[in-house]
């Protein structure tokens, strides 16, 4: 017997790559080879009454300084996390992420997270050495992937 609540599950992540494609440009730095399949944990396109999208990606190793995500904008508040792996010391990323934020740079090696609220220029976004794999998430509020180039 199905349960009432049965379509609020995504129990099958399905592919996010193509719901991204106007933060990259056309270079050979779109698919990096670090990076994993991203997929959606929660967005409107699977669950209709989602007023959340969010993704999840695997971060590999590398050695090099590489940029995945162009500078952009959102309508709606998103906030982007990063954790590491190792259960030993959970604050240890295992890498660096530099991150942009309307013209100021960040560097982060530690898990953690950041609310990037409605309108604010965003990224660049990417990786510098990366020793052990991390995962990495996106969560919008709101139930649609959309935005503009900054």
């Amino acid at each position: 017997m199905a349960g009432k609540y049965d379509h609020l599950f995504v129990t099958e992540m399905k592919s996010c790559d193509e719901d991204m494609v106007y933060e990259g440009e056309e270079t050979s730095e779109e698919n990096l080879p670090n990076i994993g399949q991203g997929f959606a944990m929660m967005r409107s396109k699977d669950v209709p009454e989602s007023r959340i999208y969010m993704t999840h990606v695997w971060i590999n190793e590398n050695d090099t300084r590489q940029t995945w995500v162009h500078e952009h904008v959102h309508d709606y508040d998103e906030i982007l996390s990063w954790r590491g792996n190792d259960r030993d010391n959970p604050h240890d990323l295992g890498g660096e992420i530099f991150m942009t934020i309307e013209g100021e740079e960040h560097r982060i090696t530690t898990t953690g997270s950041v609310y990037i609220p409605a309108g604010t220029k965003h990224c660049p976004l990417g990786f510098g050495r990366i020793e052990r794999p991390f995962t990495f998430s996106a969560l919008m509020l709101d139930g649609d992937y959309t935005g503009r180039r900054s």
